[in-house]
């Protein structure tokens, strides 16, 4: 297919089960809630949803960003379900789920970015049981200051931010995000609780030199960021944001694999990165075995 490129053998997933497949709908449907697994067309998804696991995505289904590398419906989103939260828990009841996963929607349509939403969803789950860890991936609110202090007071055990791409990728990969907005996100978050854990995610495959890879990795480190999910971009359609790059396994573990740190970046920036947490698989996306 022109324009398109095929996915190696070596990267090519196990299909989806109808069975598991129809069970995780039936759920979701039921509950009327969303997950990103099913709404960005994750290709993780008959591992995870073979476990019994799923990240699930609030505020709706509707962004109101036009990221060009995602699959998530873009548009005019509609009102809130205040009882979504109470829906979240009921879902991790009948999941049995001991970590759960929280993501959304950008929703820069909202006063405070929906991070109101995302504090009752947590206490939600604490309220059914205090032991259950919860980890967000949050947008960036616009810079708000007070929405993150709002989710962070709801006590999560890992506040995650994706940087996604590296800064002169952003006016065609992420044209309404910013850069140092978002490190100064991971940064804040830091201040505001110094034993939050903190984490981002970064995609290969987009058009980044490994030099400015390295650059963003640094960034990160200077912000206090612990963990680090890096992935090879997957191209959703022909109408997303066109793969520059398949990267092979070989190309992805220097970057991830902290044993060839040294022979690969040199001993220098060791020191700045030595304190990283990396996941080390291909179609890695930033919630994926995020209890690893």
């Amino acid at each position: 297919m022109a324009g398109y490129t095929r996915r190696p053998e070596w990267l090519k997933l196990s299909p989806l089960d109808p069975a598991i497949l129809n069970k995780m709908r039936r759920l979701t449907c039921d509950l009327k809630l969303h997950t990103v697994c099913q709404s960005a067309r994750c290709p993780n998804r008959p591992k995870c949803f073979a476990e019994g696991t799923a990240t699930f995505m609030i505020l709706g289904d509707i962004c109101t960003r036009n990221c060009t590398f995602c699959a998530v419906k873009k548009g005019k989103p509609q009102a809130l379900d205040p009882q979504e939260p109470e829906h979240i828990v009921e879902a991790v009841n009948k999941l049995g789920l001991r970590y759960v996963v929280i993501t959304s929607v950008t929703r820069d349509d909202l006063p405070d970015g929906g991070s109101s939403h995302f504090a009752q969803t947590i206490r939600a789950i604490h309220k059914y049981d205090p032991n259950i860890m919860v980890e967000v991936l949050i947008p960036d609110f616009k810079g708000s200051l007070s929405a993150l202090q709002m989710v962070i007071d709801a006590f999560p055990a890992v506040l995650n931010h994706n940087i996604e791409t590296v800064p002169r990728l952003y006016p065609e990969v992420r044209p309404q995000a910013k850069y140092q907005r978002s490190l100064e996100l991971l940064k804040q978050a830091k201040l505001f609780s110094s034993g939050l854990l903190t984490k981002s995610g970064l995609m290969l495959g987009l058009g980044e030199a490994r030099e400015e890879v390295i650059e963003v990795m640094a960034d990160l480190r200077q912000a206090g960021c612990d963990l680090l999910t890096i992935g090879q971009y997957l191209q959703p359609s022909l109408k997303h944001h066109k793969l520059a790059e398949m990267s092979s396994t070989k190309s992805l573990l220097p970057f991830i694999d902290s044993f060839n740190f040294v022979s690969y970046f040199g001993s220098g920036l060791i020191n700045m990165l030595k304190l990283f947490h990396f996941h080390n698989f291909p179609p890695c996306f930033s919630s994926y075995e995020s209890l690893s």
